[in-house]
């Protein structure tokens, strides 16, 4: 797999060329390696040991209903409460982080109302604070929030 702008990491991997699967800390499972899989597994790894985030706390593949629309949040992260704090999406090194991914992840939200976004393709990362959903206002953030910062 691509090297990502993250840490390296060492990941537990089976199966043949093209058929790999990965070990899911978060799941305790393995899953199908991906180019989205791979981004979604180092940016956990690095929500964990770089922003302190609890893996108790961070749920994959969450199911998200806006309308009649049943999506899938990538990663949602939860406060001590259990309340969503945080989406995290996830694309492939190769998908360019324009506005349809923007908006992908904001019409996620409608459901959750998280006040943090972060969209990444393992290359870049984008991540914004929400300042007022009724008007769709944001600030973008210079940094991914530690998790101590998520809850002030």
């Amino acid at each position: 797999m691509k090297q990502l702008n993250l840490p390296e990491y060492s990941f537990s991997i089976s199966g043949k060329e093209g058929s790999e699967m990965i070990f899911d800390s978060i799941r305790r499972k393995y899953v199908k390696l991906t180019p989205e899989e791979w981004v979604r597994q180092n940016f956990v790894r690095y929500l964990i040991d770089k922003g302190g985030y609890p893996p108790g706390l961070i749920a994959i593949e969450v199911m998200s209903k806006y309308n009649d629309l049943k999506k899938r949040v990538d990663i949602l992260v939860h406060d001590r409460t259990g309340k969503p704090v945080m989406i995290v999406e996830c694309k492939s090194p190769e998908t360019k982080l324009n506005d349809d991914v923007l908006e992908q992840i904001t019409t996620y939200n409608y459901g959750f109302r998280v006040q943090y976004l972060v969209v990444t393709n393992g290359m870049f990362h984008y991540a914004c604070r929400i300042t007022d959903f009724d008007q769709l206002k944001h600030e973008d953030l210079f940094v991914i929030p530690l998790y101590e910062d998520l809850l002030t």
